[in-house]
């Protein structure tokens, strides 16, 4: 009975995610490249950080390599989109890690209304829309949760990781000053999205959103559809048709072509989170200049 008791004892001991010693680095896995920029942002060389997701991947369905997997089982955190952003993630067992859920520190958007279309099938994030990254005010809170866990694993590198911080922030502030001032002549443009991955950007930068192409994620609209969309921009004077790397180009063009709206491929995620705004307002200024 005491050699069970032990034996069960060190299984719980074994559970629990450790403080990481002075001598080795925090292995962090992420679930996009950008909370992984975010974690090197607060950790520094103290942390070893891996994305699971490359920014050119579908986010919603992608197979987890076995390395990868090997490596989410010997890490210390694990930090993730939440919601509903990482389906696969649920399927993956085995790590002990800690896990950070960087949703619960932000204010979402599109929760108060239920994600369902008007013919009633439920949008795939039902939770609100998981793109909340897209909003670059939203790294102060997330990189606040970041650096509570990493102390947490890290106690002894706190002020380190305040001081990185504080630094990645302080360049951030200065950009979005910048970016504001660039898209700051054309707020209140309207526009249309091929998919709903925006309304934060959106919402930061003064672009109206007036629909969606896209009818539920991933799904092609209906000649039907696409209808009721070409009569809505017309109606609605929209000349600014915002695109992922994933959109279909035949459906991009085909919009483009009928309505007269500019488009133009904005990038949803980065290696760099500064970077990924920086290359995004770029290409929106270019595109608004011509309209």
């Amino acid at each position: 009975m005491i050699r069970i008791l032990i034996l069960a004892l060190a299984g719980l001991l074994a559970a629990v995610p450790r403080p990481a010693s002075s001598q080795e680095k925090v292995q962090v896995i992420t679930t996009s490249a950008d909370l992984q920029s975010l974690v090197v942002s607060v950790g520094g060389d103290r942390v070893e950080v891996e994305s699971l997701i490359a920014p050119e991947q579908d986010p919603h369905s992608i197979e987890v390599k076995p390395v990868q997997l090997a490596r989410l089982r010997r890490a210390s955190l694990v930090v993730k989109i939440g919601l509903d952003h990482e389906p696969w993630l649920a399927r993956i067992t085995g790590s002990q890690a800690a896990v950070l859920d960087a949703s619960k520190s932000v204010r979402l958007l599109q929760t108060e209304t239920p994600r369902l279309r008007a013919e009633r099938r439920a949008h795939v994030h039902a939770y609100g829309n998981t793109h909340y990254w897209l909003d670059p005010y939203n790294a102060r809170p997330i990189t606040a949760s970041i650096l509570e866990a990493l102390v947490k694993l890290r106690p002894a590198d706190k002020q380190l990781f305040e001081a990185n911080r504080d630094a990645f922030l302080s360049r951030l502030d200065e950009k979005i000053r910048e970016w504001e001032a660039a898209l700051r002549p054309y707020r209140g443009t309207r526009a249309v999205v091929v998919h709903d991955t925006w309304p934060y950007f959106a919402e930061r930068f003064g672009l109206q959103i007036v629909a969606a192409a896209e009818p539920h994620p991933g799904i092609p609209p209906s000649p039907a559809e696409l209808a009721m969309l070409f009569t809505r921009m017309q109606e609605t004077g929209v000349r600014l048709l915002i695109a992922d790397p994933h959109a279909s180009p035949a459906l991009v063009r085909q919009i483009a072509e009928k309505s007269g709206a500019n488009p133009v491929t904005l990038l949803p995620s980065g290696v760099d989170y500064i970077r990924l705004f920086e290359e995004n307002v770029k290409r929106l200024t270019a595109a608004l200049r011509t309209i």
